[in-house]
């Protein structure tokens, strides 16, 4: 079995999906001839922690966790103890993330977790006298871990893979006061991109965004390797809609720009013009919410059909899926790709998804069982609710085809990393 060092900074007992997609590859590499050797932090303050996830974590795996940065740790702290958090890290608001953001890329580059880099070159080292590591794959963000794969590179002479999550420079929620900052980032993406024998992306606008910018990668260096759902997640939940109440579900947080306003005022609207759908509609977010927003589901008359359950553990959250009728979503632009899309589609369930043209709201279309609407008309969104009553009442809700589904599970989509790492060998 090949050894495949993961450079992974968000990792459990993180929660929030940003764990998902690296936490997944880890699960499944042993079973395509890869043993992970994940190199991430011990930095504990995080918006939420699940530690349901260690249980995804294959016994081949070894996890290797830096010493806590004095910025970021908790008090107290051991290295060698998970941190015990029972209550997750009130979710800031969008102002205050995008003054972070700010602040962050004035001052540390290429992102806030500068100071993690020489901790993880540090403890590579060790991993590198422990181990014979075959290839090194880093996730990103945080975009400091493509910089550690490229220093490991250089000084032990190994190839990496770079997979990017969200884009780094031309990232739509990244903020560069000036114009000498943005181009000493790319300069630093570049030298990155330079040095990778792999880069994997997550939708084909994302590549076209690496290949419009950098002449140092081409058509052929760059796979799309798209989010995914773990069917494993699944196999063991029996529960299923209430067959009196109409549900809709939302899972996930509404970070930046994305908001459940329009579609709560359509909902308002849809019960406005038909008393009697309040009896029978029920609407579930799964996660936390900003005060704002629980403030208008109170102004709108929502309140009694609402239900927020605050932060869950992942498993908690495909658990109130399966309990759903339709599931609800909304995306601002083509850039980010959600993971939880994929996650609604390993589900099955009929898709309303609020999304602008482009290849996220072709993904849900593609599924047989979605409708989809613009992310901020009103009219269309109350249209499709309408819709999936109608069809709701009369027993004949759509389904996510089986082969559809097939092509995003987390194993399928580790084979194809597993054939990249192949490509990536240097012997």
């Amino acid at each position: 079995m090949r050894n495949v060092l993961v450079i992974a900074y968000y990792f459990p007992p993180m929660g929030l999906s940003g764990v998902q997609r690296t936490l997944k590859f880890v699960k499944y590499l042993p079973q395509n001839g890869w043993r992970p050797i994940v190199l991430t932090t011990s930095d504990s303050k995080f918006y939420a922690y699940d530690y349901t996830l260690d249980q995804d974590i294959p016994e081949e795996a070894i996890v290797y966790q830096t010493k806590p940065t004095k910025l970021f740790s908790v008090k107290g702290s051991d290295n060698d103890k998970p941190i015990p958090v029972d209550t997750p890290v009130k979710y800031p608001s969008a102002w205050w993330q995008k003054l972070k953001r700010i602040v962050s890329l004035a001052v540390m580059q290429p992102d806030s977790r500068k100071f993690w880099k020489q901790k993880a070159l540090d403890t590579a080292d060790q991993i590198f006298q422990e181990h014979k590591i075959d290839v090194v794959f880093a996730s990103g963000p945080p975009f400091t871990s493509f910089l550690v794969a490229r220093e490991l590179s250089l000084k032990y002479n190994v190839s990496y893979i770079l997979d990017y999550r969200d884009l780094w420079v031309d990232n739509a929620y990244y903020y560069y006061i000036t114009i000498f900052h943005k181009r000493y980032a790319q300069k630093l993406e570049k030298l990155c991109l330079q040095r990778a024998e792999r880069i994997t992306v997550i939708n084909r606008e994302m590549k076209e965004s690496l290949l419009r910018r950098y002449n140092v990668v081409s058509h052929e260096d760059i796979s799309i390797l798209p989010h995914g759902f773990d069917s494993e997640d699944f196999d063991d939940i029996s529960e299923s809609p209430d067959p009196k109440l109409f549900t809709l579900t939302h899972s996930g947080l509404f970070p930046d720009d994305l908001t459940p306003k329009h579609f709560l005022k359509a909902i308002a609207q849809l019960m406005e013009e038909d008393p009697d759908i309040k009896s029978v509609i029920r609407l579930i977010f799964v996660g936390i919410m900003k005060k704002q927003d629980l403030k208008l589901i109170k102004k709108l008359g929502l309140s009694d059909i609402t239900t927020v359950t605050g932060y869950v553990s992942h498993s908690e959250a495909v658990t109130f899926l399966m309990k759903s009728d339709v599931l609800w979503m909304m995306i601002p632009n083509n850039i980010v790709t959600p993971s939880r899309l994929y996650e609604y589609i390993g589900s099955g369930k009929p898709l309303l998804v609020s999304a602008v043209e482009g290849g996220i709201r072709q993904l849900a279309d593609n599924s047989g069982a979605a409708i989809t609407t613009d992310p901020d008309d009103i009219i269309q969104i109350k249209k499709a609710v309408q819709e999936f009553y109608n069809k709701w009442q009369k027993g004949i809700l759509p389904n996510v085809s089986d082969d559809y589904k097939k092509s995003f599970d987390r194993k399928t989509l580790t084979e194809q990393l597993s054939k990249e790492l192949l490509l990536s060998l240097r012997y």
